[in-house]
C-alpha cells in the first residue's frame, strides 16, 4: 500500500497506542477530536495494511532476566535459515538480517540461566555455518522497550501525548514475575489490548483480580505494552543498527542524547569492543546521512560509529514478520 494512503489521523492513531497501547478508543478519540467508531474503524484498517499489533512484553531488564544483542557473521547461504531459526524462539525480541545478507543481528532476552547457556553456549556456537558470535550484554537502556521513542515525534502536540500517558507510572525497583503470570502474559503477547472478560477467560481468575495484576505488573514495569508495524508501509524504509564507542566518561551523555533524536527507537549501553548499540529509522539513505553526520556526528565523546544497514527485520517483536507482498 503507497504511504500517501495513510493520512494525519492514521499517524496520530499510530503514535496514540505507542504511547499507551491499551488506552480506550474513547480517550483517544477524545483526544484526537473524532469519533469512537473513527478510531476503532482505523484501527481495524491499520491492522491490515500497517500489520500494526498491541503487544504486552516482559522487562527482562527490570525482572532481572537479562537482555542481549548477538551479531552472528555467518556463510551465504546460511543466514536466512539462521534468521528464521531465530525468529522461532520465544526467547528473541527482534532479528534482522545486515551486511549484504551475510550477518544476522539478534536482540534476546533469555528468561532462564538454562535458556541461555543452551542457545549462547549449545545450539549457536555448534552450527557449521556460523562463522562469527559475539554476544554483547545490555547493561543499561535509554530508549527503547517502555520508552518509545517515536511517540515524542510526529503530529501528537505535547497536550495531546501528556493526555494520553498511561496513569500507571512504573516504579524504580525490580519487577517481580510469577510462574502463575504465564496464562496472562501469554493473552497479552497475543493481544495487548485484550479486554478483562477475555483476559479472565484466559487465566481462570476473576475480572477483578486480573485487573489488580495486570496493573501491578505494568506499574512494577515487569510488563509493558508496545507497538509492532510495518514502518516501511508507512514511509520509514531505511533503518540500521549503529554500533557506537563513546569515551567512558562520556557514555551516559551520549546514550541520554541518543535517546532523545526522534530517528532513535532504541539505544542502550553494552559491554564488548563498542559500549552502545541503537538503532535509526528514517525515510531513506539521504535522511541517514544527515543523521549520521549531524545530529549523531556532532555529539561530543562519540569516538567511532559502524553503520550497519538492516536489508530486512525477519522479526519485530513476539512473530515472524509476514513475506512483503
Amino acid at each position: 500500500m503507497r504511504t500517501d494512503a495513510f493520512d494525519l489521523l492514521d499517524r496520530q492513531l499510530v503514535q496514540a497506542l505507542e504511547i499507551d497501547g491499551r488506552a480506550p478508543f474513547s480517550r483517544i478519540a477524545e483526544v484526537l477530536g473524532v469519533s469512537d467508531q473513527t478510531v476503532a474503524r482505523r484501527y481495524r484498517r491499520l491492522r491490515t495494511a500497517l500489520g500494526l499489533r498491541v503487544v504486552g512484553m516482559r522487562d527482562a531488564l527490570r525482572t532481572g532476566e537479562g537482555q542481549w544483542m548477538m551479531r552472528l557473521r555467518c556463510t551465504p547461504d546460511g543466514a536466512e535459515p539462521i534468521a528464521a531459526a531465530l525468529a522461532k524462539r520465544p526467547d528473541t525480541a527482534w532479528v534482522g538480517l545486515a551486511s549484504g545478507g551475510t550477518e544476522v543481528l539478534c536482540s534476546t532476552h533469555p528468561r532462564s540461566r538454562d535458556e541461555h547457556d543452551e542457545l549462547l553456549f549449545g545450539k549457536l556456537p555448534r552450527t557449521p555455518s556460523i562463522l562469527e558470535l559475539r554476544a554483547h550484554q545490555v547493561l543499561h537502556r535509554f530508549a527503547g522497550g517502555p520508552l518509545h521513542a517515536l511517540a515524542r515525534s510526529g503530529e501528537l502536540t505535547g497536550q495531546q501525548r501528556d493526555r494520553l500517558r498511561p496513569r500507571h507510572q512504573p516504579g524504580t525497583g525490580p519487577g517481580q514475575l510469577t510462574p502463575e503470570d504465564g496464562p496472562l502474559l501469554a493473552a497479552l503477547e497475543r493481544d495487548g489490548r485484550a479486554g478483562y472478560p477475555e483476559l479472565q477467560k484466559a487465566t481462570g481468575r476473576s475480572e477483578s483480580a486480573v485487573k489488580r495484576r495486570l496493573e501491578a505488573l505494568l506499574a512494577s514495569g515487569a510488563l509493558y505494552i508496545d507497538t509492532e508495524l510495518d514502518h516501511d508501509r508507512l514511509g520509514y524504509g531505511q533503518s540500521a543498527q549503529l554500533w557506537i564507542t563513546a569515551a567512558p566518561a562520556a557514555l551516559d551523555e551520549v546514550g541520554r542524547s541518543l535517546a532523545a533524536h526522534p530517528q532513535i527507537p532504541f539505544a542502550a549501553a553494552t559491554t564488548g569492543s563498542s559500549n552502545l548499540v541503537a538503532s535509526v529509522l528514517v525515510r531513506d539513505t539521504a535522511e541517514l546521512y544527515a543523521y549520521l553526520s549531524g545530529p549523531l556526528g556532532t555529539l561530543d565523546g562519540v569516538r567511532r560509529i559502524e553503520t550497519l544497514p538492516v536489508l530486512r527485520r525477519v522479526k519485530r517483536l513476539t512473530y515472524p514478520s509476514p513475506p512483503r507482498g
